[in-house]
């Protein structure tokens, strides 16, 4: 067994359209054991039609593309190309979309992390 797998996606601009919900998840994809990644389109002019929360993992938004809006337990902010977000778990979240926005959002169990960086490599 190889100690790394890898696939193709295709170009983030064809997200929207090769994808259901302009959404592909990494988890499945690459049988991701801890975490969720997706990758993600959203039209112009598109508001999430629900509000969600999480039960225990935090979630983290890197805008890759475009303008638009997150709403976080009622208070809207804004967010654009090279913004990051850090949503808890219990934060109420929804999104809406100005223009063509390009993300990644990344899910993690909240305080589970014990390594990092440095801490988690050694030189070979």
């Amino acid at each position: 067994m190889a100690n790394f797998q890898n696939e193709e996606l295709g170009k983030l601009n064809e997200i929207g359209t090769k994808y259901e919900n302009g959404k592909v998840f990494l988890h499945d994809l690459l049988g991701l054991t801890s975490c969720e990644i997706s990758v993600n389109s959203m039209p112009a002019r598109v508001k999430l039609p629900f509000n969600h929360k999480h039960k225990q993992n935090e979630e983290v938004y890197i805008f890759l593309k475009g303008e638009g809006t997150m709403t976080l337990d009622g208070k809207t902010i804004d967010v654009k190309e090279g913004s990051c977000v850090k949503v808890l778990p219990n934060a109420v979240r929804t999104m809406e979309s100005k223009t063509e926005i390009q993300y990644i959002c990344v899910q993690a169990k909240e305080g589970s992390l014990e390594q990092f960086g440095l801490g988690d490599g050694e030189l070979c």
